[in-house]
């Protein structure tokens, strides 16, 4: 609508095109904005920031099994090991709202940025278990930090588009990851050392993501250093309102079959199914391939179906890929389970967080902080439960618990309805 005529005034880069149904609508005809340059620009640099973030999670996930030879760990170890990781996620992440606040959101985010990057060096150094495991801590700072700052960057990304982008963008963290994962491949093909090889591979993720950081919606400048600014800092730890507590319940299920596929499928086929390195390592990459060619295509389905009817859809095909890895035997069945789990889950999390932005339009980044902590709770219960109950059964018991979680996401999605 143009300046003087009756209605609501359109945001910036408002058009006068339709779309069928807008994030949180299964139908309709919305008003569909044509993004400015400016707002293109940071959509894109946006983008690079989640595909840095996932290649460095995808580049990692692939190094497990050789973290595991390297200090010879029993899986319940490991578990033990990687629950650090998330740990450090979850304590770090309700600090990101007040870096933005303090330095500004293009900052804070290349800040971050280089944060995680710098700690993917770590793991790999460290000479025993308890160093692993503070390597991990720091690690997880840096992973935690960063996805609460480019999912609020997200956010506005979203609001200024008018329309669903955040699982685009979430594909193109899952694309980072397919890349990562393919690198860890190769070098696992090679039998790279992995000191040499994420050595390698951190410095160059910090460049792009650093610059793309840059680009990103928000001021250079802090907000406190207007004058007439008043506005006070987000707390440093707030209890969630009930609408986020259910987000992030729901988001828990997704995420804790998300973390258990990324980190156990390569040692669930080296275990279970007898692959060799390279093959078990393809686990990984059939997860993330299938993970992001969902969510790439899943805001046109959530605009079609809504985002109940998608999360509910996704919820039994996820049920039924871990289904399969608790009865796969052989490779060929397992890779498919853990691909069935990726087309599953891929618009979940997106969701979570669009819905939590839009709880709290004002501080997006505090409630996208609440439903991050709370949903990647799951990861830090996931390593550990998979290590766990794999050393009392087996890793196929293991999986039997992450289909029950994952029927949790057809009877939780209503918590998404607008």
């Amino acid at each position: 609508m143009r300046t003087g005529e009756s209605g609501p005034e359109p945001q910036a880069g408002a058009g006068a095109e339709t779309q069928a149904g807008p994030p949180g609508s299964a139908s309709g005809d919305v008003p569909l904005r044509r993004p400015d340059r400016s707002v293109q620009a940071g959509r894109v640099a946006v983008s690079v920031v989640f595909a840095v973030h996932g290649m460095a999670s995808g580049t990692f996930a692939t190094r497990i099994p050789w973290l595991r030879e390297h200090l010879d760990l029993s899986p319940g170890w490991l578990g033990l090991a990687l629950v650090f990781m998330t740990a450090g996620a979850s304590a770090a992440m309700p600090l990101s709202a007040r870096l933005a606040h303090r330095y500004g959101p293009r900052r804070a985010l290349a800040a971050v940025s280089l944060a995680c990057c710098a700690g993917l060096v770590l793991p790999p150094l460290a000479p025993a278990l308890w160093w692993l495991c503070l390597a991990l801590f720091v690690y997880g700072c840096g992973l935690g930090l960063m996805d609460v700052a480019m999912n609020a960057q997200g956010v506005r990304v979203e609001a200024a588009y008018g329309r669903s982008v955040m699982s685009a963008l979430h594909g193109l963290w899952s694309v980072g990851t397919l890349l990562g994962g393919a690198g860890g491949v190769l070098a696992a093909h090679a039998g790279l050392d992995a000191r040499v090889h994420l050595g390698v591979a951190a410095p160059l993720l910090a460049v792009v993501a650093v610059v793309a950081a840059r680009w990103t919606p928000g001021e250079e400048r802090s907000p406190r250093a207007d004058a007439g600014d008043t506005a006070e800092a987000p707390p440093r730890f707030a209890l969630p309102s009930r609408g986020v507590l259910a987000i992030g319940l729901l988001g828990f299920c997704a995420v804790f079959a998300e973390g258990a596929s990324m980190d156990w499928s390569g040692i669930y086929l080296a275990d279970v199914t007898g692959a060799g390195p390279g093959l078990a390592a393809s686990a990984y990459t059939a997860f993330a391939c299938t993970m992001a060619l969902a969510r790439l295509s899943g805001d046109a389905v959530v605009r079609r179906f809504g985002p109940v009817a998608t999360v509910r859809a996704g919820g039994v095909l996820a049920a039924v890929g871990a289904a399969l890895v608790v009865a796969a035997r052989t490779p060929p069945a397992a890779v498919a389970g853990f691909a069935l789990i990726g087309v599953g889950i891929a618009v979940v999390v997106p969701l979570c967080f669009a819905a939590a932005g839009r709880t709290a339009q004002a501080a997006p980044g505090q409630a996208i902080a609440g439903v991050a902590t709370l949903a990647y709770a799951s990861g830090l219960a996931a390593p550990a439960a998979v290590g766990w109950i794999a050393e009392s059964t087996s890793l196929s018991g293991s999986f039997g618990v992450v289909t029950v979680l994952l029927l949790g996401l057809v009877a939780g999605a209503r918590v998404l309805r607008a």
